[in-house]
């Protein structure tokens, strides 16, 4: 297996992302997390139902657990998708 790490064999997408903005400062941010090639690894869409595979229970569960590695942030809401996750983290400011 080859691993591409050259950003021109990356696809070129525009970013969202406010220039000189402090992304670790206190607030709301939505989040969207993607799988490499738009694989299908978090579960699969059955009879309208998500049912999360393995993948998907882990990741799940890592985001629920979030504040206990890190106090000051949460997850306000979170979708998991078959091939991507949305979610709103909350980082609070630091006492």
């Amino acid at each position: 297996m080859t691993h591409r790490s050259q950003p021109s064999e990356q696809p070129s997408r525009r970013s969202i992302r406010l220039k000189d903005y402090d992304y670790t400062q206190a607030g709301w941010y939505f989040v969207t997390v993607c799988t490499k090639g738009k694989a299908c690894m978090f579960g699969n869409v059955e009879n309208g139902v998500m049912r999360l595979s393995e993948i998907g229970r882990t990741a799940a569960e890592h985001l629920t657990e979030i504040s206990r590695y890190f106090p000051f942030v949460s997850i306000d809401a979170q979708v998991i998708m078959p091939n991507h996750i949305h979610a709103i983290i909350v980082i609070q400011p630091a006492p």
